[in-house]
């Protein structure tokens, strides 16, 4: 079942302020709270729903790559969503304290509830060819991460009973006043070891390698970054574990460079095809194709095939393939006498001598149409 868009979950437009946002948020937040929803199983995916929504929205870096790319490029396609991997507590752990005190600081303040721990996120970075790029693939890469060890085991921790937190009671003129602070024994989590498998370190966490498997979507660009949920490093005993964050790089194309959505080729042609006209094979991401050269065409002018660029980032359609003639022109020590001799003949020759037209462009005049 697709996604929802983010902008249509919280009733906001694509022009949102951060407060505007947080305001939505909370709206539809405390409308599906589950304590104001009971037993309704609707009401808390829409919780859910709306917790993942404003999750990617509220950060500015997510909320960009979901702009660009829609659910894949905030891990839609690569590892679930934020609401299919998360449950209540990891919810509330994160965005409780927009809810205030609307439920009385219990399910919904947390204030005795213990604090989630979350794992590190990982980096790779993946190199792609322009092929892979204009298609979007699939890969499955092996990545090192801490996971929990089979066997470990917590407890919960002596010093707070679990919760998390402590709590002192000073005495003041005004009477008795109450602190609370996060646990030093356990950092918020509420627990402690209990029993650590050999080869695990004191979270309980063993180094593993594991594969896997990450869907690039098409027309990505060199450094964008996707994000695997829940394929970073786990959290000591069950907390929330991290993402992997995949940095895209670019393998450079031996014929074919990249601007953009465009892409660029360099053609080069003799000087008697330059003359009599040709045809000419040229590669582009889906395979060569075959285009004529004119009779005549002068070095520098550029021919523009439509649509045989890269996907566009912002919507449907595709860019542009760019060819560039370049007349090649032969060094005299490479002609024979008699080819010397014909090209001696040719210098007085009117056909020879340069006449552009007013239709010739300028160099400057054909960058500047080629970016029109």
């Amino acid at each position: 079942m697709s996604k929802r868009d983010y902008y249509e979950v919280l009733e906001v437009s694509k022009s949102v302020t951060e407060v505007e946002l947080k305001k939505a948020y909370r709206k539809k937040a405390l409308k599906y709270h589950p304590d104001k929803n009971p037993g309704d199983k609707e009401a808390e995916e829409k919780f859910k729903e709306a917790a993942e929504a404003y999750e990617v929205l509220s950060d500015p870096q997510k909320r960009a790559r979901y702009d660009q790319y829609g659910h894949a490029g905030v891990g839609g396609a690569a590892g679930g969503g934020f609401g299919g991997g998360m449950n209540m507590e990891d919810i509330f752990s994160h965005f409780g304290d927009i809810f205030g005190s609307a439920f009385g600081g219990g399910f919904g303040g947390f204030s005795s509830r213990p604090q989630q721990v979350q794992g590190s996120n990982l980096r790779i970075r993946l190199s792609l060819t322009l092929k892979e790029i204009i298609n979007g693939v699939e890969k499955t890469v092996k990545v090192k991460r801490f996971k929990l060890a089979q066997g470990a085991t917590s407890k919960n921790c002596p010093t707070c009973n679990g919760t998390g937190q402590t709590r002192k009671i000073m005495n003041t003129p005004f009477g008795q006043m109450q602190t609370q602070s996060v646990c030093n024994t356990c950092g918020g989590t509420g627990k402690v070891a209990d029993h650590i498998p050999p080869g695990a370190n004191n979270h309980g966490l063993i180094k593993v390698e594991e594969e896997v498997s990450i869907k690039i979507p098409a027309g990505v660009r060199e450094g964008v970054q996707l994000q695997v949920r829940g394929k970073g490093n786990d959290a000591p005993f069950g907390g929330i574990p991290g993402d992997l964050i995949v940095v895209i790089e670019e393998i450079e194309d031996e014929f074919l460079k990249r601007e953009g959505d465009n892409l660029h080729y360099e053609l080069y042609i003799s000087v008697p095809e330059a003359i009599l006209g040709t045809k000419k094979e040229v590669p582009t991401v889906t395979g060569k194709v075959k285009i004529t050269v004119d009779s005549g065409t002068q070095s520098g002018k550029i021919l523009r095939l439509k649509d045989k660029g890269l996907p566009l980032v912002q919507g449907y359609g595709y860019g542009d393939l760019f060819i560039h003639i370049n007349v090649w022109t032969p060094n005299l020590s490479k002609l024979t006498k008699e080819q010397r001799e014909f090209f001696e003949t040719m210098l007085d020759n009117e056909h020879f001598h340069p006449k552009p037209s007013k239709n010739d462009k300028t160099f400057f005049e054909k960058i500047k149409d080629m970016f029109m």
